[in-house]
């Protein structure tokens, strides 16, 4: 009797703990609901209103608009084909017409991970609760938001119909491509209305929203097929359509609209920027968000990085004797960089951004041949103690190479000139002294050099990278070379300044950071090489091209005459061009003569710089202190004194360095 007594009391505290456990819960829900209601957003009578938010907009340095994004056409129901309606219902929310707001089954796990996976926030992702996400201009991932998200996907079931809820999720959604609701979305992507969608163009379309960018048919059509595929599975497993009608939609081929541009942005430019945006913040914030974007572009440099890029192009299709569209034609790319802080300020990845949305500038890994060769030098500078008015001799070179054939490189003129000093070397860009230099320093020395000014592409540690045989891009080139500019401080080049939101508060903004990564005398030293490449060297077009102000840079031709370049630079600017094929063949004249850098992209660039700076005052790089001048014979490295009337080179020595036995002081 007493153990029944016991367990009987037991029974009672079990069941009055519980009890208090279970108003505790109540009582707290209720004090978080009060709470959180008490700031929650006005839910507007109209629900379309929802999707009201402000268009986001990308300004450029003038402060004019360059881009809006958002654009849309909201069109009802009764004009969107039943198919589409179809597929996003089954693809997003399948249970929508059964649900008041909340998927109970996804919610509980979206609850879980949030509250017991630490720096994980997820969203139950209901339709209803993605309109609801409208209403909160926060970027902020956050449990109090989600919460809040939730009550007011509660209002809104609670006051509209779900006929009204469709139709303006269906008129909000972000498919890429520029195309904002359904209606942008089917005309940008197929030339037609929303209501004229079959069903193998609306699945297609229900599959985009979950990465626009990743399954954009204009670039991935592949992968738009592949993702139309789910969207068609799940349309058949919920009963919308048959295994046959699966089976047919999934054997068509869409049709694009390819005529269709004002969705774009019409700039490689604007295009990297939206990338960049998309990585930090997402598609939806960028595209719904309302957020504004201060770039770096500059409109007049980037009109006139264009207009250069195709009329050296047009003419070397003169050169070439490629007078019709139908044959292949050379590709180029321009990227203008402020060395002062990294800006980009001009980018161009193509003659014809609509012909080819292929960037070039940022995403053709091409090899820049002796393009490559100031981190060579300066490599040789930092490690062996060499300098500009050091000797070498140009001569036969064989390197060997365990486990393949010996390198023995060949200077373009297939000759030999004997003893030399490195200024000159660089000048006239001759591979044999390059190649001793690497030998001496190993490959592994001046690919370190590289990553340091920000080359990030893959670079082998072989002896021909000497030779530029990695694959680089535009943009990394004038980057990296900025870095000379710069007087050896890096600054990671970038796209915006500051981003904010549709309230003007800053979610984002850019601080210059110099980071010193060489030497600035050394450095100075590669300039001063690389201004006499551009004086009396394989540069020389430039000046031959008009232009007159103080500048550095290097010629970049690669084997067989597959790439050419020039990067240069002066103290305020500094512009990489790339000229070729993108199926890579030789570029040759009619005469069959192989075209350079420096008769390629060298009259390129001096168009460009010409006009760019044509307002700005002329600047001189800035020299060192302990940076010397010294008059030298070219042919033996000695100083030359200065009333000797012998003709020499003025090379820049740093105090402490030698000249054929004289310590420079």
């Amino acid at each position: 009797m007493k153990g029944i007594c016991r367990m009987w009391a037991a029974v009672r505290l079990v069941f009055f703990a519980g009890l208090i456990l279970v108003c505790c819960a109540v009582f707290s829900v209720t004090l978080l609901v009060l709470y959180t209601s008490s700031d929650l957003p006005r839910l507007p009578e109209d629900l379309s209103r929802i999707i009201e938010t402000p268009q986001s907009l990308i300004y450029n340095t003038s402060g004019q608009v360059a881009l809006h994004l958002g654009e849309r056409e909201s069109v009802p129901l009764s004009r969107v084909t039943p198919d589409f309606i179809n597929a996003i219902v089954a693809t997003e929310d399948h249970r929508f017409f059964e649900h008041h707001g909340i998927n109970k089954l996804r919610t509980a796990k979206a609850l879980y991970v949030t509250l017991f996976e630490p720096g994980r926030v997820e969203g139950a992702s209901t339709i209803t609760q993605q309109l609801a996400k409208n209403l909160f201009f926060s970027f902020e991932q956050s449990f109090s938001r989600k919460f809040r998200e939730l009550l007011v996907s509660f209002q809104i079931e609670a006051t509209h119909s779900k006929a009204e809820i469709l139709e303006v999720y269906i008129n909000q959604i972000h498919f890429g491509a520029g195309a904002q609701g359904v209606e942008k979305a089917a005309d940008t992507f197929f030339g037609k209305s929303a209501r004229e969608l079959t069903l193998s163009e609306a699945a297609l379309l229900a599959g985009l929203p979950k990465s626009p960018s990743a399954y954009n048919p204009f670039h991935h059509m592949d992968r738009a097929l592949k993702r139309r595929q789910v969207v068609l599975q799940r349309m058949k497993d919920t009963g919308y359509i048959t295994s046959e009608q699966a089976v047919s939609a999934a054997s068509e081929i869409p049709v694009l609209n390819r005529e269709k541009r004002d969705a774009r942005s019409g700039s490689y430019f604007l295009d990297a920027l939206i990338k960049a945006l998309i990585d930090a913040y997402g598609e939806n914030v960028v595209y719904r968000g309302g957020i504004r974007v201060y770039a770096t572009l500059d409109s007049r440099l980037q009109e006139l990085a264009r207009m250069s890029l195709r009329q050296g192009l047009e003419e070397m299709d003169q050169h070439m004797g490629r007078s019709t569209e139908n044959s292949p034609r050379p590709q180029g790319a321009l990227v203008a960089v402020d060395p002062a802080t990294g800006a980009v300020r001009a980018m161009v990845g193509g003659r014809d951004y609509f012909e080819s949305e292929f960037n070039r500038a940022t995403h053709a890994r091409r090899q820049a041949g002796s393009g490559f060769k100031p981190f060579v030098y300066y490599a040789a500078f930092e490690k062996t103690g060499l300098h500009p008015g050091s000797l070498m001799t140009d001569q036969p070179v064989t390197i060997p190479v365990p486990g393949t054939s010996d390198w023995q490189p060949r200077n373009f003129d297939r000759g030999f000139q004997g003893d030399m000093v490195l200024k000159t070397a660089m000048t006239r860009s001759v591979n044999t002294i390059a190649a001793q230099l690497v030998q001496r320093t190993g490959p592994d020395a001046v690919v370190d050099i590289a990553r340091k000014c920000g080359i990030d592409s893959p670079m082998p540690d072989v002896f021909s990278i000497a030779l530029g045989a990695a694959g680089v891009t535009p943009l990394e080139m004038a980057a990296a070379f900025s870095v000379f500019a710069s007087a050896g401080n890096r600054h990671a080049p970038f796209l915006f300044w500051r981003v904010e939101d549709p309230f003007g508060r800053v979610l984002f903004e850019h601080l210059v950071q110099k980071q010193p990564v060489l030497d600035p005398g050394t450095a100075y030293q590669v300039v001063d090489m690389m201004k006499a490449v551009v004086d009396t060297g394989s540069g020389r077009r430039v000046r031959d091209h008009g232009f007159t102000r103080p500048c550095a840079g290097k010629t970049g031709t690669s084997s067989n005459f597959m790439d050419a370049w020039f990067t240069g630079f002066t103290p305020t600017l500094c512009t990489s061009v790339w000229i070729g094929f993108d199926r890579q063949q030789p570029l040759k004249d009619k005469n069959r003569v192989g075209i350079t850098g420096g008769r390629g992209a060298a009259p390129v660039w001096a168009r460009f710089m010409r006009q760019a700076l044509a307002d700005e005052p002329e600047r001189h790089f800035p020299v060192p202190e302990e940076i010397r001048f010294e008059k030298i014979d070219p042919d033996t490295g000695c100083r030359i004194d200065a009333r000797d009337s012998r003709p020499g080179i003025i090379v820049a020595v740093k105090k402490g360095q030698d000249l054929c036995g004289e310590t420079v002081r």
